[in-house]
């Protein structure tokens, strides 16, 4: 198999962490950008472990030059940079008056700058060799915004526009690099516990939930077939396509519900400290609490997984309703 390596951006933990995890199950050597010691020597070692070269190096995304730098560095120690996911991300909840200015743009700084960074040290090095590919971790709040989550939610809806912008350059140049979004549903990560939160209770991703596992799958499918789109669970079709049709009663729905829907009063273990600022001690893993009401598989992404085999069954059952469609004309 000849050699592939991968950079995540928030590889430490929740989805970068189970994306990490995927990605060197499938073959990729892979190179984990994150600010903590603890996760970056903890998410190096799920990729040793796995019997592929890994390189592990802290860095803050929203900072432009230590992004390039680590670049440099990775194709210096691994080699040439064939995929570069973009997943870094730190949260503010609360309401957005009620939010601090200097909290929510340093969550717009990490949550949309550093995927600019990011995109531009990866393109930089793949334009001129005409190979490669960049894929942004987005998200369903990319599409429809909700209550608490103003400062998420707006990085997320400038990620889609920055990278459809991006994806029509290259496309003029006509160039071989390719660019994706994977836009995800709720998923169970260690965010909801370090997230910087103004709310009464514990900070819960809007269910249905789906294990960080879910995610980290469909972004290595793409990885290994890109697509530029790709929307991960129901729930975010139905969130997207919902928000084409009925944008004013979703304004009303999130009003009624966004707030109750994003707190879970029954979890009662103390949250860990914030890490908008400054990395938190420790390993935290993939996952986060809410196992207890997470789902593991979605239909719709087993579908993805499977395309060719969707698609022979599609074309078959299509077969079959023409074949039964004129057998009831020709009965008439």
């Amino acid at each position: 198999m000849p050699q592939r390596i991968a950079v995540v951006t928030g590889g430490t933990a929740g989805l970068g962490r189970a994306t990490v995890r995927e990605l060197a199950d499938r073959g990729w050597d892979v190179a984990i950008l994150a600010r903590g010691e603890d996760g970056l020597a903890g998410a190096l070692t799920d990729v040793t472990d796995r019997g592929r070269r890994g390189l592990a190096i802290p860095t803050d995304v929203a900072d432009r030059q230590a992004v390039e730098s680590a670049a440099d560095r990775i194709e210096a120690e691994l080699g040439p940079i064939d995929l570069w996911v973009n997943d870094a991300m730190v949260g503010v909840f609360g309401n957005f008056l009620t939010t601090d200015p200097d909290d929510f743009e340093r969550a717009t700084a990490v949550n949309y700058l550093g995927f600019v960074n990011g995109t531009r040290a990866a393109l930089t090095r793949m334009v001129p060799r005409d190979r490669g590919h960049v894929i942004q971790v987005g998200s369903a709040l990319g599409h429809r915004g909700i209550p608490l989550q103003a400062a998420y939610c707006g990085a997320k809806h400038a990620v889609e526009g920055f990278t459809e912008s991006v994806a029509a350059e290259l496309t003029h140049e006509k160039s071989a690099v390719a660019i994706s979004i994977v836009d995800m549903p709720a998923l169970n990560t260690i965010q909801f516990n370090w997230v910087k939160s103004q709310l009464p209770d514990h900070p819960q991703p809007v269910p249905p939930i789906y294990e960080p596992e879910v995610g980290a799958r469909a972004i290595a499918d793409v990885a290994d077939r890109p697509r530029r789109r790709t929307w991960v669970g129901e729930p975010t079709v139905a969130t997207i396509l919902g928000n084409r049709v009925g944008a004013r009663f979703l304004d009303w729905y999130l009003a009624k519900t966004g707030y109750s829907g994003q707190q879970a009063p029954d979890k009662t273990q103390p949250m860990l400290p914030a890490n908008l600022y400054d990395p938190v001690a420790g390993d935290q893993g993939a996952r986060g609490i809410f196992s207890d009401r997470a789902h593991t598989v979605t239909p719709q992404i087993l579908a993805i997984h499977h395309r060719r085999a969707t698609a022979a069954l599609g074309a078959a059952l299509g077969v079959v309703g023409a074949a039964a469609a004129v057998a009831s004309i020709r009965r008439r």
